[in-house]
């Protein structure tokens, strides 16, 4: 997965490589973000996760070390 990303959308510094790095030089983590994804959706059962044998929540930081917040929104009975 890492070598697809980094074919995807490889880190550069150089404003000619994606139209967005006139701010900031953080296009590639855009890019990787919008493949990755950014939200999950899980289970619980008996107030616990219920995750299948082989799942696990992976977070995936592109964009350096900003401020996260996170929202947990729980839908059901």
């Amino acid at each position: 997965m890492k070598s697809f990303r980094k074919k995807l959308a490889f880190h550069t510094k150089t404003y000619e490589q994606y139209e967005h790095n006139g701010y900031e030089d953080n296009a590639d983590a855009h890019l990787k973000r919008s493949v990755m994804g950014r939200e999950v959706v899980v289970a619980i059962t008996d107030g616990k996760l219920d995750f299948g044998r082989w799942e696990q929540i992976f977070y995936g930081e592109f964009d350096g070390m900003r401020e996260k917040h996170v929202l947990v929104k729980i839908i059901g009975e």
